[in-house]
């Protein structure tokens, strides 16, 4: 990696979110690059609560601004949406960092650039994903703009440190030493990390007052089911028991009846792109109703050969989202090849929220290949004649081999 000259920076965009690892990055850049500007940027993929207070506490650890970038819609329809019609799922993660990342550094290079920065700063771990994601976005929108990992360069060793430093210099925290999960929260997840978590002997507490926020433990989830419909068209949602609202809204009122019934809990050892393994428990609980809904539409309105091909498809596409590689002209071609999937994927899809559980509840669509008249058991005009000479131009190859096999013994 080419060494920065730090004589040449005078202005930083930093990816500001206003937790541990930001906050102490705005002093520290300061104190390590002559004193230089630092503008704080926030892209606001849903995390809302957590921007409250963010511009009082940016300016006073030392920022000279800070931009709050609206990029819930945008999150939503260009990055959530094609991820989910592409059935893509990391390890049964379904992507809720990784799809926010690129969007996030989107936003940030066009603040760079608008402001005429030297660099952009960003407070990823040399350990994570998200150096990746967050770099691999920035390369692809500006090819030549240094960039800044202080967690890669500085003296500071842990999270325990982090804390040392805020409190050498003054910087309010939300979080102690006791309640210092790592977390990533938009309106589409909310991931946990460390602690007790570290120990994948350790059950996660679910039923512990604050430790779900999207969500309660399917233990402590109402007794009586609830019932949601999904439309879609085309593949994308279009509304939710019969009201009409963006995919977005669909989202976040999905997260409400998600959570209350305990929906969308995850809790698994991961293999990150950097080679190590990870446990991180996942609260999706909107996502994981509108993949399961999106999946059973599918399942009528699918060919065979169309379905099975991207299944397996899927698996790349998710690999190249879990690994930064959003702006590829692969990612790109496997959208394309999505969206002609997606053409007649309308229809409607009603489910049965239980205690943890998606229980199917009824489909329907114009464009289904279920015909009830073909696979009944009952009386149809399907010839069942018609199998024996299928059966026997199927089985062939097993056949010729069978008797290969006798002459040769």
């Amino acid at each position: 990696m080419q060494a920065i000259n730090k004589e040449n920076i005078k202005k930083v965009v930093l990816a500001y979110s206003g937790g541990l690892d930001t906050s102490i990055i705005i002093p520290w850049l300061k104190e390590n690059y002559n004193n230089c500007e630092v503008i704080a940027v926030s892209g606001n993929v849903g995390q809302n609560d957590e921007l409250e207070g963010l511009e009082e506490k940016a300016l006073k650890t030392g920022a000279s601004k800070l931009y709050v970038l609206d990029q819930t819609e945008e999150y939503v329809d260009d990055f959530i949406i094609p991820t989910m019609k592409a059935g893509a799922v990391y390890e049964e993660y379904l992507l809720g960092t990784s799809t926010a990342r690129p969007c996030i550094a989107k936003g940030l290079v066009e603040i760079a650039l608008k402001e005429g920065a030297d660099a952009i700063c960003h407070g990823c771990t040399g350990k994570g994903n998200d150096q990746v994601r967050f770099e691999l976005a920035i390369k692809h929108f500006a090819p030549n703009m240094p960039i800044i990992a202080p967690w890669r360069i500085w003296d500071i060793k842990s999270r325990e440190e982090e804390i040392e430093y805020a409190e050498a210099h003054n910087i309010p925290l939300k979080i102690n030493r006791e309640t210092n999960y790592s977390k990533d929260k938009n309106l589409w997840h909310l991931s946990h990390e460390g602690l007790d978590l570290e120990d994948t002997n350790n059950e996660p507490t679910y039923e512990k007052p604050g430790f779900l926020e999207m969500g309660v433990s399917p233990i402590d989830a109402p007794d009586e089911p609830t019932y949601v419909t999904i439309e879609f068209e085309q593949g994308t949602p279009v509304a939710l028991d019969g009201e009409k609202m963006s995919a977005k809204n669909i989202i976040l009122k999905l997260n409400e009846l998600g959570g209350k019934n305990g929906i969308g809990l995850l809790d698994i050892v991961e293999n990150r792109l950097v080679g190590m393994k990870c446990r991180g428990v996942y609260e999706t609980p909107g996502g994981t109703i509108l993949y399961k809904a999106h999946e059973t539409l599918e399942s009528i309105c699918l060919d065979k050969m169309t379905m099975h091909e991207k299944q397996r498809l899927s698996i790349t596409f998710a690999e190249l989202v879990y690994n930064g590689q959003w702006f590829t002209p692969l990612r790109e071609a496997l959208s394309a090849f999505v969206d002609k999937t997606q053409e007649k994927v309308t229809g409607y899809v009603k489910l049965k929220l239980y205690k943890g559980n998606i229980i199917k509840a009824g489909v329907d669509s114009p464009y289904s290949l279920y015909s009830e008249e073909i696979a009944t058991f009952g009386e149809s005009d399907y010839d069942q004649t018609d199998s024996a000479g299928f059966i026997n131009l199927f089985g062939l190859p097993i056949k010729v081999q069978a008797v290969v096999d006798e002459k040769n013994k």
